[in-house]
């Protein structure tokens, strides 16, 4: 699955910044309660075995500024689960603009937000499928960012949204149903990154009608492997 993005509700006023040091904390994600903004609901322990990794591997998810990998602005760290959610304590880097930017916007209140970016682990949640509401149990965690979230938000959600409509059409071929020509266009574009002229050529030419379903499977499949290989 592809990365996603998650913001939290505003965490950081409840701890302190430290402005000589840099030093701060904050929550990355807080368990339970009613579905966020994209549908989900992140359940206590979520985290547990991504942490366990890093800390085997001796890493620590990245400290980005509104998820840019280009955009470093510190390090994580320390990071643990409690019985609120993921509690992050890290380290802006005051040697570098981005960092005392960051640290200065703290300071005032103009951001106070963090975000997570992760994969969803394999089989690693479960759909109510009354409501629809994503219970997300298991979660790989990449990175956790300082984001102002109102201007992310949107394209979070655009983000979210296109990661769940991936994967729900990649179990509808695990399951043997054919796509519509329109799941099609979503799985290049969200899954194997196709531009949307890209994607609606492809789904033309390898998704055909209905007069010959066997040998449109069969393109299909090969269309699939030849660009995932």
């Amino acid at each position: 699955m592809m990365m996603m993005h998650k913001a939290a509700a505003p965490v950081l006023s409840i701890k302190a910044l430290d402005e000589e040091t840099g030093e701060f904390e904050g929550y990355g994600s807080t368990f339970g309660g009613e579905p966020d903004s994209y549908g989900d609901v992140v359940v206590a322990g979520a985290f547990a075995d991504s942490l366990a990794d890093h800390k085997a591997k001796g890493t620590m998810p990245k400290l980005f500024w509104q998820h840019d990998p280009s955009q470093p602005i510190g390090k994580w760290l320390a990071a643990e689960e409690d019985e609120t959610g993921l509690l992050m304590r890290g380290r802006l880097n005051m040697g570098v603009q981005r960092g005392r930017e960051a640290a200065a916007l703290l300071k005032e209140g103009d951001i106070d937000g963090l975000s997570i970016g992760y994969r969803i682990a394999t089989g690693g949640f479960r759909v109510d499928d009354e409501d629809g509401v994503w219970y997300l149990e298991k979660l790989e965690l990449h990175e956790v960012s300082i984001v102002s979230i109102g201007a992310n938000e949107k394209a979070t959600i655009t983000s979210v949204k296109s990661a769940k409509a991936a994967h729900e059409i990649t179990e509808k071929l695990k399951a043997g149903d054919r796509l519509t020509e329109r799941e099609f266009e979503t799985l290049l574009k969200g899954s194997l990154g196709l531009s949307n002229s890209q994607a609606e050529r492809a789904a033309r030419i390898h998704l055909k009608g209905p007069g010959e379903p066997a040998s449109a499977a069969q393109q299909t499949i090969a269309f699939l492997k030849e660009l995932t290989s």
